[in-house]
């Protein structure tokens, strides 16, 4: 599949290895604020997103940066917010999560579905987090910096995202089953439908995403 389209307008496709990646990555929102305000009820939330890999020059360095396919979130309100103020392709399902640890052992999982489609990833992990080696396949996807928003003639979205490095376990066992299709296309859902290469799991922290500005390319 030619994911080069997907790329929006001054930045390419980034690879790995000669690989071009696309990771779904679920994650948990805690005491989110938008514009620095806090909304009851929509400050701790589970996403699920599928996204790829894409790089543009800026003064001579590269940024490294991510394209989200579509993001999965249980909440109207944060799927239209998203959708107004960076241009995501949010979309709003029913989800939720399960995080557990017992001997030693994190098992985390993400479902989510939507009129009979459905969705998981379940991990398993064992052990302590640990640093992320430089130049391994985990840091180019967790270390991402710079997200990108457009598509065809649209002019292009840049925001920053800062966060600490994080650490990660590698996981025991990682499964991901969904009606990939159904959520994300023909085109998406026959990679999808393949066993993934790798996963981890990532500690997290507190992260900030900037305002978007247009990329005069």
């Amino acid at each position: 599949m030619d994911i080069a389209p997907y790329a929006p307008r001054g930045t390419e496709v980034d690879s790995f290895d000669g690989r071009c990646l696309v990771s779904v990555v679920g994650l948990l929102f805690r005491n989110t604020r938008v514009a620095g305000l806090s909304i009851p009820g929509h400050r701790n939330f589970e996403e699920v997103n599928l996204r790829l890999y894409v790089r543009r020059a800026h003064s001579g360095v590269r940024r490294r940066g991510v394209v989200f396919i579509k993001e999965l979130v249980p909440l109207r309100a944060v799927a239209w917010t998203a959708r107004l103020l960076y241009g995501e392709r949010y979309e709003a399902v029913a989800m939720r999560h399960r995080a557990e640890l017992s001997d030693g052992r994190r098992s985390v999982v993400y479902e989510w579905h939507r009129r009979g489609a459905k969705g998981r990833i379940d991990v398993t992990a064992a052990g302590e987090p640990a640093e992320i080696d430089a130049g391994t396949e985990e840091e180019f996807v967790a270390d991402h910096h710079w997200g990108y928003v457009g598509r065809g003639d649209r002019p292009t979205l840049e925001y920053r995202v800062e966060h600490p490095r994080w650490r990660i376990w590698r996981t025991e066992s990682a499964c991901f089953q969904c009606d990939a299709g159904r959520f994300y296309g023909d085109r998406f859902g026959s990679i999808l439908g393949n066993a993934p290469l790798s996963a981890f799991l990532a500690e997290g922290s507190a992260v900030e995403v900037h305002r978007p500005e247009v990329l005069h390319a």
